[in-house]
């Protein structure tokens, strides 16, 4: 993987150069070991036709160099959404990534007009159980060819 060149603006931060991808692509990390997460993955390629998303675990080496370049907190919580040169966590970056999928999901981002407070804290609390309630991946899905390109 090439280098990423990472600026921060205002709350946000901006991938300027993404050589391992195509920094046109938002890029969404999530948690390899969790069920949930896997499963949320699995719905995303399943509605997401236009296959605008490319994916990383947070444990795999693409994952682990943008959040050292993006200077993520160890302690987030969160699904982890790359777009338009800018990092989204919690609500933030589950609600824009339901603008781009097929179908009446695409409704659901006009809950961003909820405080953040409030959207994060029911976040919180399925992040916070997810492990309790789905349970832990022993093993990864090897995805078929046209599915794993997707994945860097």
């Amino acid at each position: 993987m090439q280098p990423i060149e990472v600026k921060v603006i205002d709350k946000g931060f901006s991938l300027s150069t993404f050589k391992g991808g195509n920094a046109m692509n938002p890029i969404i990390l999530f948690d390899g070991e969790c069920n949930f997460c896997d499963s949320s993955v699995q719905f995303i390629i399943k509605r997401d036709k236009k296959e605008v998303f490319h994916f990383a675990s947070l444990q795999s080496e693409a994952g682990q160099e943008l959040i050292k370049k993006f200077n993520v907190p160890p302690d987030v919580d969160s699904m982890i959404l790359i777009e338009d040169d800018k990092v989204y966590y919690k609500s933030a970056a589950a609600l824009r990534i339901s603008r781009h999928l097929e179908g009446a999901w695409k409704l659901l981002y006009g809950l961003t007009i909820t405080p953040s407070p409030i959207r994060n804290a029911v976040y919180d609390i399925v992040a916070k159980n997810r492990m309790k309630w789905f349970g832990k991946k022993d093993s990864c899905m090897l995805p078929p060819p046209n599915v794993r390109k997707r994945f860097l």
